[in-house]
C-alpha cells in the first residue's frame, strides 16, 4: 500500500487507499476542465489582487505543488488546491499537475479542513468555520481538534469564540479592515451596543489594537458614556448687533444672553475718558 506523509497525526486512517500497481496513475497533468472544486472546502474568501499575483507566478513559473483530488465518476473533485486551480484558470493554462487520492467523502472533507489549516490558508473567520465544521461534522471534541490539526486546544478554542462576534465584524475580519488582536479586544465586551461602538471608533479612527484594548476598557466601565457637548452654534443676530454697537461707541461690546429671553448688554472701557466718550454718545 503506498505510504501516505505530512498529512497531520490520524489522518492516515481516514484515507482509505487502494493497491496501485501503476504509480504513473497517482500523479498526471489533468485538463483543468475536469476539475471541480469541493463544495465542502473551508475557503470561502480568495482575495482578488492574491489570485491575481499567484497567476502572475503561475504564468512564469508554473504550478510547483500539484493538487490533490479524489476521482469522481466524470470528474476530479478537489481536496487540496483550489486557490491553485483559480489562479491556474486565470493565467490561462489548460492543463494542471494533479495527485489522486482514494477517499471516502466523509474523509474528504475532513482532508479538506484539516490540510487547509495545517498550511494556514485560510483567514481567521474561515480557520474558526473549520474547526466547528469538525466538531459538528465529526462528533469530536475540541481537544481532538486540536490534536488532529497539531495545535493547542486554546487555539482552538479560541479562535472558535470569534464566531460568537456579530456577522459584520466577522466580515471586518475576513476583509482585513480589522486585525486578530482588535477581535480578540472585542470579544471582552458583553454589550452589543459596545461592541458596535467600538467597531465604530475603531474604524472611524484607525485604532491601533493597544488603543483598542484602552477604548474597550473605558466602555466596560461605562458601557453608555455621554456624548460629547455639542459647541453652541453663534446666534448671527446677535453677532451682527455686536459688531454695529462696537462701531458706535469705538469699543468692546459684549451681548450675554441670560435664560430663555433675559440677558445683559456689556460695553468695556479701559479709563475715565473712554467712559465719559461712551456717555456722551448714550446722551445720558
Amino acid at each position: 500500500m503506498a505510504k501516505l506523509g505530512g498529512l497531520g497525526k490520524g489522518m492516515a486512517a481516514l484515507l482509505q487507499v487502494t493497491e496501485v500497481v501503476d504509480e504513473t496513475k497517482k500523479y498526471f497533468v489533468c485538463p483543468i476542465e475536469q476539475i471541480r472544486p469541493n463544495r465542502n472546502q473551508p475557503r470561502k474568501h480568495f482575495a482578488p489582487e492574491k489570485l491575481e499575483e499567484l497567476a502572475a507566478s503561475i504564468r512564469e513559473k508554473g504550478i510547483i505543488q500539484p493538487l490533490v483530488v479524489t476521482k469522481k465518476e466524470d470528474h476530479y473533485q478537489i481536496i487540496a488546491g483550489e486557490r491553485r486551480w483559480r489562479a491556474a484558470q486565470k493565467a490561462g493554462l489548460h492543463e494542471i499537475p494533479v495527485v489522486i487520492r482514494e477517499a471516502t467523502p466523509d474523509a474528504v472533507m475532513e482532508l479538506a479542513l484539516i490540510e487547509n489549516i495545517q498550511r494556514q490558508d485560510l483567514n481567521a473567520i474561515e480557520e474558526a468555520q473549520a474547526y466547528r465544521s469538525l466538531v459538528e461534522q465529526f462528533s469530536i471534541s475540541q481537544d481532538d481538534v486540536a490534536k488532529r490539526v497539531g495545535k493547542n486546544r486554546s487555539t482552538v478554542t479560541n479562535s472558535l469564540r470569534l464566531l460568537k462576534l456579530p456577522e459584520n465584524i466577522q466580515r471586518d475580519i475576513v476583509e482585513e479592515r480589522l486585525s486578530m488582536g482588535h477581535a480578540r479586544a472585542l470579544l471582552s465586551l458583553d454589550c452589543p451596543e459596545s461592541v458596535e461602538k467600538a467597531r465604530h471608533e475603531i474604524l472611524q479612527r484607525q485604532l491601533s489594537v493597544r488603543a483598542t484594548e484602552e477604548l474597550v476598557r473605558k466602555l466596560k466601565v461605562n458601557p453608555h458614556p455621554a456624548p460629547a457637548k455639542r459647541m453652541q452654534q453663534p446666534d448671527l443676530l446677535m453677532t451682527a448687533l455686536e459688531e454695529q454697537l462696537q462701531k458706535r461707541f469705538q469699543s468692546r461690546v459684549a451681548i450675554r444672553k441670560l435664560g430663555a429671553k433675559g440677558g445683559r448688554l456689556e460695553i468695556h472701557f479701559n479709563d475715565s475718558d473712554e467712559l465719559t466718550r461712551i456717555v456722551d454718545l448714550l446722551e445720558i
